[in-house]
């Protein structure tokens, strides 16, 4: 039996999804299921239980010698939100409880971090553990993440095999739920079928063009590849960067979509809006000579490549 918390949201359902695809049906599908916009990510997902998020922690106790792996990617996402509770109760404290019961019952587990933690980058995008305590990320999501990736190096006891992955920018399906927090990709996609011209933001950074910032975009399918060697990698336990190592200009990222869609390119500028720009990171670029130290050869999908993907199989068919 296999817990996939976050199961209705973006990347959790991707990974319920290549479970299956890989003949894994014994899962328990953990989140907040008030969201009705969520089930179309799950509806056709074969899964054993489906459990509210507040009773997962009795649940384990209830069924811990049934569970095989945990995969914690649930968390609040809204790099917008400012009230640090919501994040130390959905993010940090639900992450230690999940932590403690994987120590417990002896169970592996696999954790969402975030690209977040790195702030502007000023140490660079560095996955090693020595670094941690020394970032200074520029929102309460990233201070929430980077605070429980500190705690867990922290501990005395650790489950036998554990992973913190630091997620850089992923696109994908079945994010459409996710309103503002939904990636560019989606957000330029359906401006260009609607208008055919995409709005990207101007730079308010004199060090970067309009168009130019650039960040490492990871195609969720990639994040999920990487996840299932994990689960059966179980070993070298840490904390990896996940992107793709190669940063792209969202300049790049307009310029597959029009490609994508056979139309020659219309991009606006607009500025980036207040409440974000004073935190807005204007480059990111994983470091991925660690993951790719203990085994992971898997090519990743460039840009243009995971968006002709996405739209192909997906997008267009919405």
């Amino acid at each position: 039996m296999i817990v996939v918390t976050g199961a209705a949201g973006f990347i959790g359902s991707c990974l319920v999804k290549k479970l299956n695809d890989e003949r894994f049906y014994d899962i328990v599908l953990v989140d907040d299921f008030s969201n009705e916009e969520k089930k179309r990510n799950y509806e056709a997902l074969t899964y054993s239980y489906k459990i509210d998020r507040n009773e997962l922690k009795d649940w384990i106790d209830q069924n811990q010698l049934l569970i095989q792996f945990i995969f914690h990617i649930g968390a609040r996402t809204d790099t917008t939100e400012t009230n640090k509770q919501i994040f130390d109760d959905l993010n940090l404290n639900y992450s230690k409880t999940v932590w403690n019961k994987c120590v417990e019952y002896g169970l592996p587990l696999i954790y969402a971090s975030s690209a977040a933690t790195y702030g502007n980058g000023e140490l660079g995008y560095d996955d090693e553990h020595e670094i941690v305590e020394k970032l200074s990320p520029m929102n309460a999501y990233g201070e929430s993440k980077n605070e429980f990736d500190s705690w867990a190096l922290q501990q005395d006891k650790k489950p036998y095999f554990w992973c913190g992955l630091k997620f850089f920018n992923v696109y994908g399906p079945n994010e459409y739920h996710k309103g503002r927090m939904a990636s560019v990709v989606w957000h330029s996609y359906n401006q260009i079928k609607e208008t055919e011209t995409t709005k990207l933001f101007r730079s308010h950074n004199t060090e970067y063009k309009d168009g130019e910032q650039q960040r490492d975009f990871i195609y969720v399918q990639d994040v999920v590849d990487v996840c299932y060697f994990l689960m059966h990698h179980r070993k070298d336990s840490g904390i990896y960067n996940l992107g793709t190592g190669n940063a792209q200009t969202f300049l790049d990222l307009a310029d597959g979509l029009f490609k994508a869609l056979n139309l020659e390119p219309k991009i606006e500028f607009i500025d980036t809006p207040e409440d974000i720009r004073d935190n807005y990171q204007y480059f990111t670029e994983a470091k991925m000579n660690k993951l790719c130290s203990i085994g992971y050869r898997k090519p990743f999908l460039n840009l243009k490549e995971g968006i002709a993907d996405y739209v192909d199989k997906y997008l267009s068919k919405i």
